[in-house]
């Protein structure tokens, strides 16, 4: 996700870099910046930049890629846009790396084929690119992406609502991401699939951006198009909670479905709750690793990463379903980030 736009209610921090005020970027082991951490010098480089420096989702990424860079003698440097979309910050990042010697940049793409001539020039400069969580467009303008099977993200809630459905004439609701986004594509395309459905079956359809108050508003304009919905697929967990708010205001809380993406701690907590009936868990700390490992091997003997590396997903739910493969809330709290 994306992807993805996740948590909101992460308090903003954003600060200008080189008059850019659309960007972060620290360097651990520098000493100049907040939040910047020692890894000492003389190290290989690496650079990390993110959708944003404040959703939870890339706060963990980032918290796995410094534990990583001091474990594997890297020198970190990150940068994050201010808004997720922002693609101009962005191209800065990539542009202010190569210049600083990165070896590597590791990338969220907030826009996956905006970005794509930035990336060429890095690579063209001998700069390794693998892309985190969201796939560039296309996938092969960088060396390898370390993500989520966000198709299989989608389609093991879609597979978990049908069976929870037992039968029932599903009125579904698709609180998205954003036109365009990969990630958000994904998932709704998965849900789909594992629900045995089309977006003929959509009685409505909404973009949230991710965002919990997005979210809430999505539901409600939803519910005043079609007030008999009982299935809401949401794009991220604070979509989710914005959905079980609006249903809540109108006394359908527990009759509807919400099932989600991404596991995040407040997501799981909802799930466990009650408030989500289940989630798809990912897990950034993971891609940030072996993302940071990967630029580490290349600057040492050249080997470069390449193709797809799934990171892994996992159903997290306390209300298990026959066929539908599954951990509870113990496992997902265990597991989850933010």
């Amino acid at each position: 996700m994306s992807r993805t736009t996740r948590l909101s209610s992460s308090l903003l921090r954003a600060a200008a870099v080189t008059g850019v005020a659309a960007l972060t970027l620290t360097a651990c082991g520098s000493g100049s910046g907040s939040g910047s951490t020692s890894s000492g010098s003389g190290e290989v480089k690496v650079g990390l930049i993110t959708k944003t420096d404040t959703n939870p989702f890339f706060v963990k990424m980032k918290e796995g890629a410094e534990k990583a860079a001091k474990e594997n003698g890297a020198q970190l440097s990150t940068a994050a846009g201010k808004f997720d979309g922002d693609n101009a910050g962005q191209v800065t990042a990539i542009e202010n790396m190569v210049a600083a010697g990165v070896k590597g940049i590791l990338i969220t793409p907030s826009d996956s084929k905006a970005i794509v001539p930035a990336i060429q020039k890095a690579r063209a400069k001998g700069v390794l690119v693998i892309a985190l969580d969201t796939p560039t467009d296309p996938e092969s303008a960088v060396d390898a992406l370390f993500a989520t099977d966000n198709l299989k993200a989608g389609q093991l809630i879609g597979e978990y609502a049908k069976a929870a459905m037992k039968g029932k004439t599903a009125k579904i609701a698709a609180l998205d991401l954003a036109p365009g986004v990969s990630v958000g594509v994904q998932r709704h395309n998965g849900f789909l699939k594992g629900f045995g459905a089309t977006d003929k079956d959509v009685v409505c359809a909404q973009d949230t951006g991710g965002d919990q108050a997005k979210g809430q508003t999505a539901m409600e304009n939803c519910l005043q198009k079609s007030p008999d919905i009982n299935v809401v697929y949401t794009i991220n967990e604070p979509a989710a909670l914005g959905a079980y708010t609006a249903l809540k205001a109108k006394g359908r809380e527990k009759d509807v479905l919400i099932v989600s993406v991404d596991g995040g701690c407040t997501g799981t907590q909802a799930v466990k709750d009650g408030k989500i009936a289940a989630t798809s868990q990912q897990y950034p700390l993971k891609m940030a690793a072996e993302g940071v490992k990967a630029v580490v091997t290349y600057a040492k003997d050249g080997k470069k990463a390449s193709g797809y590396t799934d990171t892994g997903v996992t159903l997290i739910t306390d209300k298990a379903q026959a066929g539908v493969t599954s951990k509870d809330t113990a496992f997902g709290l265990e597991n989850c980030w933010g």
